[in-house]
């Protein structure tokens, strides 16, 4: 299945120190410049989702409200997590082509 392939990079990306997960680190990583790409889960608030997608559209960096919290958490070894910031561009590549054969 192609979204575990995609949980699979994302945890890819953590064994490498490439993700800020949390809202507060997601939001300086997207601020500062460092997000490749953002993934809000699907049940965080509509607050978190909208925040991140003003933010995203601002910054121009691609996000995907994706999965759900304890699914995005697990893929990174914590527990839940409502945003993650992919901070490699060439493992945002390698998401989005995965996340392009989901959809």
């Amino acid at each position: 299945m192609k979204q575990d392939k995609v949980l699979s990079l994302i945890g890819l990306a953590q064994r490498a120190g490439k993700v800020a997960s949390g809202e507060f680190a997601t939001e300086r990583a997207v601020k500062k410049g460092d997000a490749s790409v953002v993934f809000v889960a699907e049940d965080s608030s509509d607050n978190t989702k909208k925040m991140f997608n003003n933010m995203c559209t601002f910054y121009n960096v691609p996000i995907y409200i994706y999965s759900d919290k304890e699914t995005l958490g697990h893929a990174i070894g914590k527990e839940f997590r409502s945003s993650l910031a992919v901070l490699d561009v060439g493992l945002k590549n390698a998401i989005e082509k995965n996340m392009n054969s989901v959809e």
